[in-house]
């Protein structure tokens, strides 16, 4: 019998499909950080590469079955969020209705990265998608990163200029992989 994979499979979750979007290139730091680690596998979910239907909406979907079992075969979420109107973007609430109910999140680790043009960054957005998760039966982190007035934080490159805010998403990601690892043990 062949040992247990000891491959841990992260799904990053992005919520928006603006192209070129800060709250990707604030995601693609944190996966940076999870990539380090030779036993993580990451999975990325781009809304602009998918077909999802509106709850309700008659059809077959793949996609939908796709992402369903990217998650369910996932040992933890990543979900990125820009704040839009106080909360969290549109897509991402798509993305979290094509999971199902009961959701495939459920049991889940999930890290929440929140990015905002605003002086108070994400916090608001954050804490509704810590109350969704909850809701769906997955374990939101109890640390999370709201990024504040994010096109100052970023350069044209997507490099983070202010190194403690690099450092709280390495940490997020890293508070992730533990996560993962003892719901696994």
């Amino acid at each position: 019998m062949l040992p247990p994979s000891r491959t841990l499979r992260i799904v990053s979750i992005l919520g928006t499909n603006r192209p070129a979007s800060l709250t990707g290139r604030m995601l693609d730091i944190l996966l940076a950080s999870l990539r380090a680690d030779p036993e993580v596998e990451v999975i990325a979910i781009d809304p602009a590469t998918l077909v999802l239907p509106f709850p309700g909406q008659p059809g077959a979907y793949p996609d939908v079955e796709r992402i369903q079992g990217w998650v369910r075969g996932a040992c933890g979420v990543v979900m990125a969020t820009p704040e839009y109107q106080g909360t969290y973007a549109a897509m991402l609430k798509l993305i979290i209705e094509n999971l199902g109910y009961p959701s495939v999140l459920a049991h889940k680790p999930v890290a929440l990265l929140g990015v905002a043009a605003g002086r108070i960054g994400a916090v608001k957005s954050i804490e509704h998608l810590r109350g969704v998760c909850s809701h769906l039966g997955a374990i939101p982190l109890p640390t999370s990163v709201s990024v504040a007035q994010v096109h100052k934080v970023l350069d044209a490159d997507g490099r983070c200029l202010d190194p403690g805010l690099q450092e709280m998403t390495h940490q997020l990601a890293g508070s992730l992989l533990r996560f993962a690892r003892a719901l696994r043990a």
